[in-house]
């Protein structure tokens, strides 16, 4: 779904010989492209398809990378452009770009288990969650309108009604997915009828499962302090994007997540955040500013900061240490 013509995010002066070097200097090519033998579906992947016989998804390939497949239609080349444009812009502060969104390494043909012999094109992006031993993981789409501008009829209505039936409309978010590690190595994941069926009430018991130490149904809150709070925490984190969509007219994030994760060994282990990241995702639906503020998702984000901040102010300042 596109909200312009293929030549939407050639935005004034991204193209430009100087941002195109900028670029390349950033983003040098990608190593040689893997094997099948390399690539594995994601044992973190909380959201979205999963890679399988019959169905493309995204892959990993152990070293630091993650392979996206274009999606049909617009949606593959409206991503690819975005990366591409953001990537190169000017005006997007190298902080906000290094710290919150996937570094982009171009795009790759892909074999893949669903189309034996029929290489896929791949965006290649870091993956997020290397490095931490045991990931606990959050995906929260944002924004109360998940469709962007000029979008068929039937694509917002099918939009419209999924966002009527969850939190989207009510909260400005919603929990797409969420994966959280207890000690000794349990795995908490609740299937997505079950996420999407959630209220106001089941949005804010899923945020504080998030970071408690039991494996149980009670949720202790125990980590909250150490992953939601503290600086480098999840809010401070969020708080600084948050003046970025205050500011920022370039684009409009429509059905675009954020990933919350940690490392749940090394929060439990030391008490201290375990490399807490906050990081965008899903920029196929992304249109352009045209100098206007991106209220709909800046709502949302807004909205998740109040429910993280009340659970931090309701929860034990300092998280029990693993035995």
């Amino acid at each position: 779904m596109i909200s312009r013509s293929p030549d939407l995010f050639k935005f004034r002066g991204v193209v430009s010989p100087r941002n195109l070097r900028s670029f390349h200097h950033r983003h040098p090519p990608p190593p040689p492209a893997p094997t099948m033998s390399d690539l594995r579906p994601p044992e973190h992947q909380v959201a979205g398809h999963r890679a399988s016989a019959n169905k493309l998804g995204p892959l990993v390939d152990g070293s630091g990378l993650f392979y996206k497949p274009l999606q049909a239609g617009d949606r593959g080349e409206q991503e690819r452009a975005f990366y591409e444009a953001f990537s190169a812009h000017a005006a997007v502060p190298p902080r906000i770009r290094d710290a919150f969104f996937p570094r982009f390494h171009g795009t790759r043909l892909l074999p893949t288990e669903a189309r034996p012999g029929e290489p896929h094109p791949h965006l290649v992006l870091d993956d997020l969650l290397a490095g931490l031993q045991a990931p606990s993981v959050a995906d929260i789409k944002i924004g109360a309108i998940t469709w962007p501008p000029s979008s068929p009829e039937p694509y917002v209505a099918k939009c419209l009604a999924k966002d009527r039936g969850t939190t989207s409309v009510l909260l400005g978010f919603r929990v797409s997915g969420v994966r959280v590690v207890a000690p000794g190595g349990a795995v908490w994941r609740p299937e997505r009828p079950e996420l999407k069926a959630l209220g106001t009430a089941g949005v804010r018991r899923v945020l504080r499962r998030y970071v408690s130490s039991v494996s149980g149904e009670v949720a202790d809150c125990a980590l909250a302090a150490a992953v939601y709070g503290g600086e480098g925490g999840v809010l401070s984190q969020l708080r600084e994007l948050k003046a970025w969509f205050e500011e920022q007219t370039l684009f409009h994030f429509y059905s675009a997540s954020i990933l919350l994760g940690y490392d749940a060994d090394a929060v439990s282990a030391t008490g201290a955040g375990g490399g807490v990241r906050v990081k965008l995702v899903d920029f196929a639906h992304v249109a352009e500013g045209d100098g206007v503020i991106d209220h709909n998702f800046l709502g949302g984000l807004c909205s998740l900061i109040k429910f993280i901040s009340d659970i931090v102010s309701e929860a034990p300042e300092t998280p029990p240490l693993a035995p």
